[in-house]
């Protein structure tokens, strides 16, 4: 039976909640989560609205909906990220992240050891973490170690035992490092205090345990205990420099999760930072795969909901780079304009976008056609294009005092020069130092020659300058008609202003944007290759001008001397019988007279 999907609307509630769809097969193809539920289903089916293509392949594979309601938006969140992690459907994100990452530990026993594991097991041990980087995991256990005397080994240190004498304190308790808690040297009670102060530390919450212990310095010195506080003062120093280390922005920010995202058209990478105490007690990033052209809101919504549950987060404030749609009282989010946590939300930018290039630049070394494809579709989104510019031509003129002009078109393919398509035309029909025309005539006679030969057009081209010459070249394409085949643009070297055809206002792309990048590029390219062709005809025209001084040596003679001998100074070092290869005799004579008395 063929699939209604009117009909199975009826059935979807106004409601929150998270939607499923399945395929011929029964197979589950993507989860997604709504406000509501009724008008976000009926979203994919209205013709209305521009998809991408990948959508529509998805809703052609429709042949079943199901769906579960919710009570808030929050909930389907959570719902939505929890299915998609256990069913990983073919069209929904998906997490580049097969990692188990570790934890500290608190054990669940008698005299709790510390250490850290990357398994899980439910048996009412306490697990702090996950940590994105073990180096950071090792800093605070070493940090543990060097305050705390903790046991390290795995004996039953049950009060039986310990009454019983079945144990003896070992090499740990002589270094110092154990207060032998096995033969009762140490009571439960400062065990466990010494417990709550380090579930303390890796709570973040390093100012409260450092406050405690100068009040404990404090108390023994007005006891004249020098001994206990010159231990408590060791302690003090460490937690304080490793405070004073870990803290970034100001230690009345309390409990906050702070979140960023760098997107590119296939993938996009989220950093978490979470913050304690002004202290950062946790940070990742993880990489997400678009399916569906998913946007940076719904890509964070979902890296929001996985990071918060992989972190156990109860966190009551997010801090973001953008509002996100998601209401609901019991969390407030925060986009930061000033202030100490814009701070937070530029260093969670920072790495974010460190995490990117890094992770593209080593896949694009391997595959370099990705790279030239990413390339191509950033700039043309970013020129407004409505097609790859695979091939793009720049045009430059110059011309010395208004003489020997000279028009450069440089080539770029698939974002690269491709220098044995480098052309140059000696302007014919412009008379003084006129660009506008120079412009026009170059352009015209480029890709005329380009029609005749039947040769494919670029689907780029840029001019050098401003609205004049723009519009110049622009004259010269509605000429040959291939004004609309192509998409032409002009930039300005002041300010690096992209100039289009009938829009009175200006381009501006960031100033570190590829795109940019590579249209600079092509400008100096052009420049630099024009400049070296007008020189070499500035040179030309300066060696003939001397060679017409010699009596009877006329335009046509000076030209086939230099392609003979292809310098004056080999025609003054050539022998006579050299020289009448190309000249009579007469004409020989005169050249050897003319130079023997030009060296007197």
């Amino acid at each position: 039976m063929a699939f209604d999907y009117r009909e199975e609307l009826k059935k979807i509630p106004h409601k929150p909640g998270v939607y499923q769809y399945w395929d011929s097969n029964n197979e589950l193809i993507y989860i997604g989560k709504a406000k509501d539920l009724r008008n976000r289903v009926g979203s994919y089916f209205n013709k209305d609205i521009q998809q991408s293509g990948k959508t529509r392949v998805l809703v052609s594979k429709i042949r079943n909906i199901t769906f579960t309601i919710v009570d808030t938006e929050i909930d389907a969140w959570l719902l939505e990220n929890s299915l998609i992690k256990k069913h990983q459907p073919r069209y929904n994100i998906n997490l580049k992240d097969d990692k188990t990452y570790p934890w500290i530990i608190i054990k669940n026993e008698n005299f709790p050891r510390i250490f850290w594991t990357r398994k899980i097991i439910r048996d009412g041990s306490k697990y702090l973490g996950p940590y994105g980087s073990v180096g950071m995991m090792h800093t605070i256990l070493d940090l543990i170690r060097e305050t705390y005397a903790l046991r390290t080994c795995n004996l039953p240190l049950t009060r039986a035992n310990i009454d019983a004498g079945k144990f003896k304190v070992c090499l740990e308790y002589q270094l110092g490092n154990c207060k032998g808690p096995c033969q009762n040297y140490q009571s439960e009670e400062d065990y466990d205090h010494n417990l709550e102060e380090i579930t303390d530390i890796l709570n973040g919450k390093t100012g409260a345990v450092v406050r405690g212990l100068k009040a404990e310095i404090e108390a023994a010195v007005a006891n004249l205990d020098f001994e206990l506080a010159h231990r408590l003062k060791r302690k003090f120093d460490v937690l304080e420099n490793y405070q004073s280390k870990s803290t970034v922005v100001n230690s009345s920010i309390t409990d906050v999760d702070v979140f960023s995202i760098a997107s590119e058209e296939k993938y996009a990478f989220v950093n978490f930072l979470k913050v304690m105490n002004g202290t950062i007690t946790q940070t990742q990033t993880i990489e997400l795969k678009k399916k569906l052209d998913e946007s940076d809101d719904e890509l964070l919504s979902f890296a929001i909901s996985e990071f918060r549950t992989r972190f156990n987060s109860q966190s009551k404030e997010i801090v973001v780079p953008f509002d996100i749609e998601l209401d609901d009282p019991r969390i407030k989010f925060t986009v930061p304009k000033l202030g100490e946590k814009k701070k937070l939300l530029d260093l969670s930018t920072k790495n974010v976008i460190f995490f990117k290039t890094e992770r593209i630049d080593q896949y694009e070394k391997l595959n370099p056609d990705v790279r030239v494809d990413r390339l191509m579709n950033v700039m043309m989104k970013d020129l407004r294009m409505n097609r790859q510019p695979r091939h793009i031509e720049c045009f430059d003129n110059s011309n010395f005092q208004g003489k020997h002009p000279v028009s450069a078109i440089v080539v770029f393919k698939d974002g690269k020069a491709s220098k044995k398509d480098y052309r140059f035309f000696n302007v014919k029909t412009v008379e003084g130092p006129n660009d506008f025309a120079t412009m026009e005539e170059a352009v015209f006679r480029r890709y005329r020659r380009m029609l005749d030969e039947g040769t494919e057009l670029p689907q780029l081209i840029i001019i050098d300058g401003g609205k004049g010459q723009l519009s110049s070249a622009l004259k010269s394409l509605r000429l040959l008609g291939i004004e609309s085949q192509v998409t032409v643009i002009g930039i300005a070297k002041r300010l690096e202003e992209l100039f289009y055809p009938g829009d009175q206002y200006p381009l501006y792309l960031d100033k570190r944007s590829e795109t940019l990048k590579i249209i600079q590029q092509l400008r100096d390219e052009a420049h630099r290759f024009g400049i070296t062709a007008h020189r070499k005809k500035r040179d030309k025209a300066t060696l003939v001008t001397e060679l017409h001084i010699i009596p009877g040596i006329g335009k046509v003679t000076a030209d086939k001397l230099l392609k003979h001998f292809r310098s004056v100074r080999k025609i003054k070092e050539a022998t006579e019988e050299e020289l009448m290869e190309v000249l009579t005799l007469k004409q020989t004579k005169t050249v050897k007279e003319y130079f023997a008395q030009a060296a007197q």
